[in-house]
């Protein structure tokens, strides 16, 4: 994912204080990635770059280190955060369909981030709310019963409070509501 206007000096300017916080041993290598997503909300190449260059490793081991555990999120999060659950309940009615019906509607595939990075899209292994399979978290708020047409009107809903915002100056049809607001 390509770096927003001053987002590398940030970087920088992170790993910087994090590597100057730490111990620069190998065995810090963990804490030191958890406190660089911490402050900049993911693991950006150019901040695992300078870690390794930081900590004298391979570049290669610090990629695979961030890689291996799934506490570590490699692209940027969005501005609304899809969860898509994958449990079995949910897998076995119709989670994948799900899946792709927002991938498809935000034209980003699961672990991306949108390029305005007004979306992410992630997989998640269990929500616990079985009975309402399958299931969505968006932006923490837990929607149930998930098909595709649900998908589409989450979408608009957030597409709406996008435009309402004044973030998206693309030209919009005319809004259609039943009048409950």
């Amino acid at each position: 994912m390509q770096l927003m206007e001053g987002e590398k000096e940030e970087i920088l300017t992170c790993v910087k204080e994090v590597l100057g916080e730490n111990s620069k041993t190998h065995e810090n290598l963990v804490p030191i990635l958890q406190q660089v997503q911490k402050r900049l909300g993911y693991l950006p190449a150019l901040a695992m770059d300078e870690i390794a260059a930081g900590l004298k490793v391979p570049a290669v081991d610090i990629y695979g280190l961030a890689t291996f555990y799934n506490q570590f999120r490699l692209n940027p999060p969005g501005k609304h955060e899809v969860k898509v659950c994958m449990g079995t309940a949910c897998y076995m009615t119709g989670g994948d369909i799900t899946m792709e019906s927002f991938e498809r509607r935000m034209d980003i595939n699961e672990g991306e981030t949108s390029p305005d990075r007004h979306y992410s899209l992630e997989r998640v292994a269990c929500v616990g709310c079985c009975t309402l399979a399958p299931v969505a978290v968006i932006d923490d708020k837990v929607e149930g019963k998930v098909t595709p047409t649900r998908v589409d009107g989450i979408m608009l809903t957030l597409e709406e409070g996008r435009e309402e915002t004044g973030i998206n100056e693309e030209e919009s049809g005319p809004e259609e509501g039943d009048g409950n607001g």
